[in-house]
């Protein structure tokens, strides 16, 4: 099993009284990792896809909730999202049952956002989990396995399923993505339009790297905005995307309302639109890069327990930055290459006057990018 960084953060924080709630997409290792945490402790196992567990759960008073927990000072839920009102139900775990470590897990957003954040504020360390991240990958197979498998990684993504099954890795990621997608989603949320979502998808995954507009979006596949808008935060609280909004500080040429949209995964999103063809042959390699360096980079800092605010940046005269990270004050700004020619720039207007480092990323230098981060100071000025 590929060791998981988050392992040593969350073992840091049993028994301090508050919940720990794991969130991340389906398939990445959630229930893995809190199982080898629980390895060697005692605990109780409640599986939110388990409708006995449901019925057990839902609405429970702490009456009954004792009867559940008996002696077990260690309780791991699992796809706690699954389980109707669970914010009421963890709150009362966690206030009325101070000797109990509680581990939460969910595979959305959705529900866990909308009844257990509010009841636990103040009450949980909250953490994500991600696709493998090179660090990891890394990590576990040496430098020089990694280095030989990185353009394939490009291609088919960094799911551990996928990378721990690599002589059927194509089958693997087309049933990830397909019951992922189709059929997960559509059941935890309703979509009553199963092929407007599909074909969302594809227009998103099409449009990688590029700006996106709801409107045109919405004019493409015959939908309303309102809907485009409502199926792409679904998405998003799923984790299959994300999304950049464009940097600004009210400079009257900076473009201020756009945004780009970019996939958890390089493999879903090469799925989805039914290309694995090798790197050297595909016309959309650096948008490939650009996905994979950025939600690397969004991994690392969050397995480090750094959050910073993520942005692009582009002015009415076409200048612009792949990718723009804001953290205590600090601006930092990454243009992304496979290849670096040298004629690469990061505008020079933008460093002067945000005070911003500058660094150009490319195939030799990545790993500084993706990898334990380094404060803003250490960037190198390009």
């Amino acid at each position: 099993m590929i060791q998981r960084i988050l392992k040593e953060v969350i073992a840091d924080v049993f028994f301090k009284g508050k919940a720990i709630i794991i969130l991340g997409p389906r398939q990445v290792g959630k229930t893995t990792l809190i199982q080898k945490l629980l390895e060697k402790k005692t605990h109780l196992f409640l599986n939110g896809d388990d409708p006995m567990v449901r019925d057990l759960l839902t609405d429970a008073s702490t009456f009954k909730l004792e009867q559940i927990i008996g002696r077990h000072t260690v309780i791991f839920i699992d796809e706690a999202q699954r389980i109707a009102n669970i914010g009421l139900t963890l709150k009362i775990i966690t206030d009325q049952f101070k000797h109990v470590q509680l581990l939460i897990s969910g595979s959305s957003t959705l529900e866990i956002n909308n009844t257990a954040q509010e009841s636990l504020t103040g009450r949980k360390f909250e953490y994500s989990l991600y696709p493998i991240s090179w660090e990891e990958f890394e990590n576990n197979v040496g430098f020089l396995a990694a280095e030989q498998q990185l353009e394939h990684r490009l291609v088919y993504g960094m799911y551990p399923d996928v990378i721990n099954n690599s002589p059927d890795e194509h089958q693997v990621l087309r049933q990830l993505t397909t019951s992922y997608l189709y059929q997960d989603i559509l059941a935890l949320t309703g979509i009553r339009k199963p092929e407007l979502l599909e074909r969302l998808l594809k227009a998103l995954a099409l449009q990688l790297g590029n700006e996106v507009s709801y409107n045109e979006l919405a004019n493409l596949l015959g939908a309303d905005k309102t809907t485009i808008m409502h199926y792409i935060d679904i998405l998003e609280k799923s984790f299959i995307v994300f999304q950049l909004n464009s940097f600004s500080r009210n400079q009257r040429n900076e473009i201020k309302n756009n945004r780009k949209i970019y996939f958890y995964d390089n493999g879903i999103r090469n799925m989805i639109i039914n290309n694995l063809s090798p790197l050297d042959v595909r016309s959309d390699k650096g948008a490939l890069w650009e996905n994979f360096l950025i939600m690397e980079r969004i991994k690392t800092q969050a397995y480090h327990l750094k959050y910073p605010n993520y942005h692009f940046w582009r002015t009415v005269q076409k200048q612009e930055i792949d990718f723009v990270e804001e953290i205590d004050g600090t601006i930092a700004a990454f243009e992304f290459k496979w290849k670096n020619s040298g004629r690469k720039r990061i505008p020079n207007s933008f460093l002067e006057t945000y005070g911003a480092s500058g660094t150009i990323i490319d195939r030799e230098n990545f790993r500084t990018f993706v990898t334990t981060p380094r404060s803003s100071s250490q960037e190198t000025r390009s």
